[in-house]
């Protein structure tokens, strides 16, 4: 199954604050807030959603093509993405803009202040889907993830036009996108991500129920943080999965991400919907392990041995079969 990610291809600048931003907000003065943090320290990561899933995607050997933009300052993140299994043969270079960067703080808590800029991924909405499928001999999915809302129209309208199954995933997007907007990234989408807040959101933006949305989408992939993930079809039973148990928690920028490389690998691997969110659960555990989204190695010993433990010896049985 060749599968497509399009979305934001960045550098993240990850800084920690030792303190609580809770702390910090004083509650009638919220409307003019100015605040500067003293943080301890400075990781320069390689991110942006698309090349973290891919990244997830390559560990995992199930060859992702990498769809978005970047500048000319790529060719060392290409080269890190290549060596890890990722087709990079569709990124759009701009020949003006710098790469998208994502700058974040967080605190002792886990919460998260971010800025981002767009940067080279403006120039995501100039790729045609064609064009890529015509290089990698055809797509079976195309994954439209975060990344310049022109390009996720596009992309959008494309895989409905030439026929192509398609997943939507919002993430950072949904805060500045309309409910019409919304309403025509989901329309007829196979899978459609998102987080517990962000699903309310959409239904709010959409005014759409839950139930209507469940009736425009094939799958409805619902993450629920520590509680792992909820997948919903109409007239079907509800999947539930768990998180395997955590042996630290370093970082949580990325997680989502994983869980999405881990899903989608699962189902390039033709199994299950539940055995692919497990992959997910069990992926995204082991970024939230580490500090960066790329950061992690995954060692097949060591990721089957947590798998079992977390989901039995027949659902690793299974797993292990595919996993390189």
């Amino acid at each position: 199954m060749r599968i497509a990610v399009t979305g934001s291809i960045a550098t993240d600048h990850l800084m920690t604050f030792p303190g609580r931003f809770a702390d910090q907000l004083v509650a009638d003065q919220l409307h003019t807030v100015s605040l500067s943090f003293l943080v301890d320290n400075l990781d320069v990561r390689r991110g942006g959603v698309a090349a973290n899933i891919c990244f997830g995607m390559g560990q995992l050997g199930t060859g992702p093509v990498l769809v978005g933009a970047a500048g000319s300052d790529f060719d060392e993140y290409r080269a890190w993405l290549d060596r890890h299994g990722v087709d990079t043969g569709s990124v759009r270079i701009s020949e003006v803009l710098h790469t998208a960067r994502f700058v974040c703080t967080t605190d002792a808590d886990h919460n998260q202040i971010g800025s981002f800029y767009t940067g080279a991924m403006s120039e995501a909405r100039l790729i045609e889907l064609k064009a890529v499928a015509d290089r990698v001999g055809g797509l079976d999915l195309v994954s439209i993830g975060a990344d310049d809302p022109e390009a996720m129209l596009r992309h959008t309208e494309e895989c409905r036009s030439r026929g192509i199954a398609f997943a939507a995933d919002f993430s950072q997007q949904i805060a500045r996108m309309d409910g019409d907007e919304i309403r025509i990234l989901l329309d007829g989408a196979t899978y459609l991500f998102s987080n517990e807040y962000e699903k309310g959101l959409i239904e709010s933006k959409t005014g759409w129920t839950d139930e209507e949305i469940l009736g425009k989408v094939g799958h409805r992939v619902t993450t629920l943080g520590a509680r792992g993930v909820r997948i919903e079809q109409a007239g079907q039973e509800t999947i539930e999965v768990g998180c395997p148990e955590e042996e630290t928690k370093a970082d949580p920028t990325g997680v989502g991400d994983a869980f999405r490389a881990g899903f989608l690998s699962g189902l390039a691997w033709g199994v299950s919907l539940e055995r692919a969110a497990q992959v997910g659960c069990m992926l995204a555990t082991l970024v939230i392990e580490t500090v960066g989204t790329q950061e992690y190695t995954l060692r097949r010993t060591h990721f089957m041995d947590r798998f079992t433990k977390a989901y039995g010896h027949d659902a690793a049985a299974e797993v292990r079969a595919h996993l390189r």
